[in-house]
C-alpha cells in the first residue's frame, strides 16, 4: 500500500499521527497534574496542543532516525517532558501515579479513536482512501507502541513513575535513583544490544522479544473492541 503513496504522502501518514500522539501524550500529563493540584505545566505554558512546545530534538527526531538506521523492528521516541512538581500535588505519591498513567492512557484512547476511523474510510473519495487507511493504521500502531514503551518500569519513563508511586518507600527510593541512568540503559537495549547481536550472529533485540508481542496483543484487542475483527 505504501508504494502507491507519493514521498510527501508517505511522510505525512507517519508524521501526522506521531505528532498527535506525542502532543496529546504530554498535554495529558499536564492536565492531570493540574487536576491533582500542580499548576506547574500551566505556569510554564505547557498545557498546549502546539507540537513545537513538546518536541524534543533527540527523543522526537534523532532517536527515531537512529533506530531506523540500526534496523530496529519498531521506531519509538519521546517528547520534551511536561514539568511536574510532585511536591505540589495534593497526594504526591498517588498523584504521581495518575500523572504518569495519563500519557499512556491518552495514547490508548487515541488508538481506539484511530481504529474507529477505519469504519469511515469508505466515505473518503476513492483517490484518498489509501492515504487515509495508511494514516489510520499508523495512528493505531504508533499510539499503542508509545503507550507500551512508556510503561516500561524504569524512570524516567511513565512506567517507572508508576512503580515509584506504588512500591514500598525503600524500594521506590532505590528505583527513583536510577532515573539519571534510565535513558542510557534504554539506549543500550534499543541500539547497542541489537547492533552487537548483528555482529556476533545472535538475536539480542530484547524489545522485539518483549515489547512487540505485548503491543501486537494490544492492537488485536483494540481491533476486536472497535469491530475491525471478529475476535
Amino acid at each position: 500500500m505504501d508504494s502507491e503513496l507519493s514521498l510527501i504522502e508517505s511522510i505525512l501518514v507517519v508524521a501526522i499521527p506521531a505528532i498527535l500522539a506525542i502532543t496529546l501524550h504530554e498535554a495529558a500529563h499536564g492536565f492531570i497534574a493540574l487536576a491533582c493540584g500542580d499548576p506547574t505545566a500551566k505556569e510554564h505554558g505547557r498545557l498546549s496542543l502546539n507540537p513545537i512546545r513538546h518536541v524534543d530534538l533527540f527523543g522526537t527526531i534523532l532517536l527515531p532516525a537512529m533506530l531506523k538506521l540500526a534496523g530496529s523492528p519498531f521506531v519509538m521516541g519521546w517528547a520534551k517532558p511536561v514539568p511536574v512538581d510532585f511536591g505540589r500535588l495534593r497526594n504526591p505519591r498517588l498523584g504521581m501515579v495518575w500523572v504518569a498513567l495519563a500519557g499512556p492512557g491518552m495514547n490508548i484512547a487515541l488508538a481506539l479513536v484511530w481504529a474507529l476511523l477505519f469504519h469511515a474510510v469508505d466515505l473518503v473519495p476513492e483517490n484518498g482512501q489509501i492515504f487515509a487507511a495508511e494514516m489510520i493504521k499508523n495512528g493505531v500502531v504508533i499510539n499503542v507502541f508509545l503507550a507500551v514503551f512508556n510503561m516500561i518500569p524504569l524512570p524516567p519513563l511513565d512506567g517507572g513513575r508508576v512503580a515509584v508511586g506504588l512500591l514500598p518507600l525503600p524500594l521506590a527510593r532505590r528505583l527513583a535513583r536510577t532515573e539519571k541512568y534510565g535513558i542510557l540503559l534504554l539506549l543500550g537495549v534499543l541500539i547497542a544490544l541489537p547492533w552487537l547481536g548483528s555482529q556476533i550472529g545472535v538475536n539480542l533485540d530484547l524489545f522485539a522479544w518483549t515489547i512487540l508481542p505485548i503491543a501486537d496483543a494490544v492492537v488485536q484487542i483494540i481491533a476486536t473492541v472497535t469491530g475491525l475483527t471478529s475476535g
